[in-house]
């Protein structure tokens, strides 16, 4: 994009032109009835209620819980956990109150046609009439370090709403979007497993900005191809109007591709091997951090980012690019990324007591984002062993990527390797075939396996990475050597 686009760009996204108005926390029972068309069974129609949730365990006094109906459970069966859990209204399904005995009592019980639809209802009602700006964010990896880097940045200069946890999917986003209140900006994170999930999302929380990280291969055996995938995160920009700014990697292949063929959509280029709007340049990767300049229009920035690896290089020129184009002064912007904290389990350096690092970034798995954790281990002096699992969701595809995994273990000179899983199977055999000693390189079916090799190998100063798919439940070894 050129420069005298950017300066278009900058006149729409000023906050004080968003349109709205501060939407205040919550809804009473009345609010509820009108905005999903929804029946009081009984209880006060003035009872506030502010903070939702759909599981039970979770319920704080005064909670509203939603009943959704699940693949296995209807949700609307624990209303009366609910209310022993101190909840103070409940919202349940037409089908499940006609076909069950319901007393009625003192606290609300609100009948819906469709718990889910009613929830996505209130929460478009939240997100229309919020004076928020709304950053959308999806992408094959580093979705949730991305929006955790742009949050960053947003909150020294706006109080800022984020995605918290896992909430980015068709539950999560709505619940997500009703924590809403007084917010100038709102980091929204949507993630998808299949076509059209996207989209709905982001007809719901339609973004001002929306930023892809890059299209990989992860859930490419659900989705059969990487074309397919772009299809799926370019959905995205269905939930924006005409002024909406889509935000891309332009070192990826298919995105690069796609921006310079795309005429309908305003969009906005990071990258460091391709030339971008937005440019990281004398790049130092240190163990533990790294330090860089952004070039944008005819400005050097230098910034420092406190986690190693070259992906959160790319998230921090995502995050300085959204700052940016929301006003923000670059030394704050700067100052955000320095502060910027990972989510738990993802890139966490944790030191036990035998001066051992476990570096541990186990919350998920794809081969892009395990090539690019092996690239940060591979910067250690000392030895460094890689604990890999099973990355899923790969259908026919899995060996092949499995491999090149293992190509990347061996081009990072790690020194010893253990994998976990059938296809992890595939990651030791490619590094034995590059090169890698048959002596330093350990295959388990279990976890319990594999740590009693660790405890049995590791020694102090060595730094340790684990590595795999979330369902590979590799936090269950790391609680055990801690």
């Amino acid at each position: 994009m050129h420069e005298e686009d950017l300066k278009g760009i900058y006149i729409y996204v000023k906050i004080k032109e968003i349109g709205g108005k501060n939407v205040k926390k919550g809804f009473t029972v009345e609010e509820i009835l009108n905005i999903c068309g929804a029946t009081l069974y009984c209880g006060d129609k003035n009872t506030l209620c502010q903070n939702f949730t759909k599981d039970t365990r979770e319920i704080s006094k005064g909670d509203t819980y939603i009943g959704i109906k699940g693949a296995n459970f209807d949700g609307s069966a624990f209303y009366q956990e609910a209310f022993a859990s101190l909840a103070n209204a409940v919202i349940i399904e037409e089908e499940y109150a006609k076909n069950n005995a319901i007393p009625k009592i003192d606290k609300p019980i609100i009948i819906v046609k469709d718990a889910k639809k009613a929830l996505k209802n209130l929460a478009s009602y939240k997100r229309n009439n919020s004076l928020a700006k709304f950053v959308g964010v999806t992408g094959s990896v580093g979705k949730t370090s991305t929006r955790d880097m742009i949050y960053s940045v947003l909150k020294t200069h706006f109080n800022t709403l984020k995605t918290e946890g896992n909430y980015n999917n068709d539950i999560g986003l709505p619940l997500t979007l009703m924590r809403l209140s007084n917010e100038k900006a709102a980091v929204i994170e949507m993630g998808m497993n299949h076509l059209g999930e996207i989209d709905y999302l982001t007809k719901i929380a339609r973004p001002n900005i929306s930023v892809i990280t890059n299209v990989g291969t992860a859930h490419i055996g659900n989705l059969g191809s990487r074309e397919n995938i772009l299809k799926a995160k370019l959905e995205i920009i269905n939930g924006m109007d005409e002024k909406g700014i889509l935000i891309v990697n332009n070192d990826n292949d298919l995105l690069s591709k796609y921006a310079k063929e795309e005429k309908n959509v305003k969009i906005v280029t990071i990258g460091i091997l391709e030339k971008s709007d937005f440019t990281a340049t004398d790049i130092v990767l240190n163990e533990t951090s790294s330090s860089f300049k952004i070039k944008y229009q005819d400005k050097e920035y230098e910034v420092s980012v406190p986690v190693a690896g070259r992906v959160f290089i790319y998230n921090s020129l995502v995050a300085f690019a959204v700052g940016m184009l929301l006003e923000i002064p670059p030394l704050k912007i700067i100052e955000g990324v320095k502060n910027f904290q990972l989510t738990k389990n993802r890139m966490e350096y944790l030191t036990l007591d035998n001066k051992i690092t476990i570096i541990n970034d186990a919350y998920n798995a794809s081969v892009d984002s395990m090539k690019s954790a092996l690239e940060v281990l591979g910067k250690y002096k000392t030895r460094k062993i890689a604990v890999l699992g099973d990355m899923l969701e790969l259908g026919s595809y899995s060996k092949q990527l499995h491999e090149e995994v293992g190509k990347h273990v061996f081009l990072n000179k790690i020194d010893i390797l253990i994998t976990v899983g059938d296809a992890s199977k595939n990651i030791a055999s490619k590094a034995l075939k590059e090169g890698m000693s048959l002596e330093n390189i350990y295959s388990f079916a279990t976890n319990e396996e594999a740590t009693l090799k660790i405890k049995e190998l590791m020694q102090e100063d060595d730094v340790i990475l684990f590595k795999a798919s979330n369902g590979m439940h590799f936090s269950d070894i790391i609680n055990k050597l801690k």
